[in-house]
């Protein structure tokens, strides 16, 4: 059993800058593509990036695209989303996702076995 802890969210002007972490509490996350969802009030929860396990090749929502990126942390069995050139649009909870779906399902959140608890990111003037 994988449990993931998501942390870095916060408040932030638009145009800020922030860093996500996902950790796991037991066991590599090596073996697992990782994903980062969002949800924000109202709205159904979004696909944002995903790393594959093989390869390391990365994957991101057109709403993202330029400005996030994800990448592991080998070292900290960690998965990181910096999150630049933030807009009031990105706000949202953000959760981390462990799971091994195949390429075609990447984007699709009932493909990813293990959440996080979800951190808040808000972008406001």
């Amino acid at each position: 059993q994988v449990q993931l802890v998501e942390s870095g969210g916060g408040l932030v002007q638009p145009g800020d800058s922030l860093r996500l972490s996902c950790t796991a509490s037991e066991g590599p996350l090596s073996t697992y593509t990782m994903a980062w969802f969002r949800q924000a009030p109202g709205k159904e929860r979004e696909f944002v990036a995903a790393i594959r396990a093989s390869g390391g090749t990365t994957h991101y929502a057109d709403s993202v695209k330029g400005r996030f990126s994800i990448s592991r942390d080998k070292a900290k069995s960690a998965v990181n989303l910096q999150m630049n050139s933030l807009i009031p649009e990105d706000t949202a909870v953000y959760y981390c996702a462990a799971g091994r779906p195949i390429l075609s399902a990447i984007r699709t959140s009932a493909m990813y076995y293990y959440w996080g608890q979800g951190t808040q990111v808000t972008v406001s003037s």
